[in-house]
């Protein structure tokens, strides 16, 4: 849409009000509307100010005025305001030099998306993200100098099958066995219908929806692929989706990546091809019918997967997931048809439909950063013609430590993906999609705002293990 589209659409849709909607840093929207009486075509050229300091990550107070200037393409009602409301998507705008933020994660997402037409590889990188979750009827925690703890609580909770309910019902998945039975075991058909409905109305396609594997309430909703910066759009729209429709049914979701024990956490396994003109340039006739490209795209995930983690896994509590026993991806290789493998060839006969499915990622993430830098360490491959050595068509878990040695794995924690990171981030600076500043902001604040807390409060488990030592 042209910004007069966008005008002529709110009074279609009789807006009385406009949100206009933008990531902070870490990759949570925030937001602030105005009146339809203050908008008009000219916002779209003129942007609004407001105030960088306040945003995580971003300007210092004495250097805090920012512009955000809204994309007339990403224009929708959204669905949740009493009084319609017209949302917009916005770029973060520099006032003095009037050009895109470098810490605006769409920014980066534009520029990843420009870098692969300057490299000549491809036009259009697809990415179709597969985001779990966890609903659950109850969550509380707390942290004071002298306590901590946490509470999830679900109705499908195994743990819950003593509990009085008045009645209780039964028909609660065991550990590990949410994928996938029917109804009354699986309680959230109508639940999951509706957050369909509204992921739709909004514009998405889905194309898959169902429970998960873990007990407790995970599910799963299937996005249809999209280009890298409308799918980063999308995401967002998708958590904000499943969030509010959670919340007016009495519930409420957490895409966290483990938030119980001794079950599966929730992955987002992202498929990822790179067209030119049409064609498909994962397609071809090399393993698992795919092209050299492909392989050497694999072999920049594989080369890069440590450093990858800080924006992929960008959580402490990311690799309490990435840890074995739990399908938990962390064995860098690929393999057709493999689910055991951090990188699986799915099978298909269509030359549309050859990709690749790379299995360490988390929804934790910051969608346009991790779509951004998985594609950045991909071409990287592809450009130095990285090998990704042979595939492993084996079932990775039941492998023995021997036949494990050779085969390298994922960050085993935030903190080391982050030091990775500042080793190995030259193939992220091509192009200046990321830039030296995003680096080291975002090191500094994963370690000073995520793992310095978590790293010196001490947890329940130190009590039992240390308090009679």
């Amino acid at each position: 849409m042209t910004p007069k589209d966008v005008v002529a659409f709110a009074k279609e849709n009789q807006c009385q009000m406009v949100d206009y909607k933008f990531l902070d840093f870490v990759g949570i929207w925030q937001h602030f509307s105005t009146p339809i009486s203050e908008f008009s075509e000219d916002i779209f050229e003129e942007g609004i100010g407001f105030d960088g300091s306040s945003i995580r990550g971003w300007q210092p107070i004495h250097n805090s005025d920012m512009l955000i200037m809204p994309d007339p393409m990403t224009a929708k009602v959204d669905p949740f305001p009493e009084i319609a409301t017209l949302s917009l998507i916005c770029n973060i705008i520099d006032p003095m030099t009037k050009e895109g933020y470098t810490r605006d994660p769409r920014f980066i997402a534009q520029k990843a998306e420009a870098y692969l037409k300057q490299t000549g590889i491809g036009d259009t990188a697809y990415f179709g993200p597969e985001p779990e979750f966890f609903i659950f009827d109850d969550a509380r925690w707390d942290m004071t100098q002298n306590q901590s703890f946490y509470s999830v609580d679900s109705i499908e909770g195994i743990w819950n099958t003593g509990r009085e309910e008045f009645p209780n019902l039964a028909y609660k998945p065991r550990n590990k066995e949410g994928y996938f039975p029917c109804a009354p075991t699986d309680s959230m058909i109508d639940l999951r219908n509706e957050m369909v409905q509204v992921l739709q109305s909004v514009g998405l396609t889905i194309e898959a929806v169902h429970h998960e594997v873990a007990t407790g309430g995970q599910a799963e909703i299937d996005m249809r692929f999209d280009s890298l910066l409308k799918m980063g759009d999308n995401l967002q729209w998708f958590k904000y989706i499943i969030k509010n429709v959670a919340i007016q049914n009495g519930k409420t979701v957490t895409f966290m990546p483990k938030p119980i024990f001794e079950d599966n956490g929730s992955g987002m396994h992202c498929h990822q091809s790179i067209w030119k003109d049409g064609k498909n340039q994962f397609a071809g006739d090399g393993y698992g019918g795919l092209s050299k490209t492909a392989l050497y795209y694999i072999g920049g995930i594989i080369k890069h997967a440590k450093a990858l983690c800080a924006f992929t896994n960008p959580s402490t509590i990311s690799y309490k997931r990435l840890v074995p026993g739990y399908e938990a991806p962390i064995n860098l290789a690929y393999s057709n048809r493999n689910r055991s493998a951090s990188l699986r060839i799915p099978a298909t006969d269509s030359e549309k439909s050859k990709r690749v499915e790379y299995r360490t990622p988390d929804p934790s993430c910051n969608g346009y950063l991790a779509f951004a830098a998985m594609l950045m360490a991909g071409l990287d491959g592809i450009e130095n013609k990285i090998d990704p050595g042979q595939p492993l068509d084996k079932d990775i878990y039941g492998l023995s430590p021997e036949e494990l040695k050779d085969v390298p794995q994922v960050a085993g924690s935030l903190d080391e993906a982050l030091s990775a990171l500042e080793e190995d981030n030259a193939w992220l600076l091509k192009g200046d999609v990321f830039t030296q500043d995003v680096i080291d902001m975002w090191v500094s604040y994963k370690r000073e705002a995520e793992i310095d807390p978590v790293k010196t409060r001490p947890t329940p488990t130190e009590f039992a293990l240390y308090f009679d030592c």
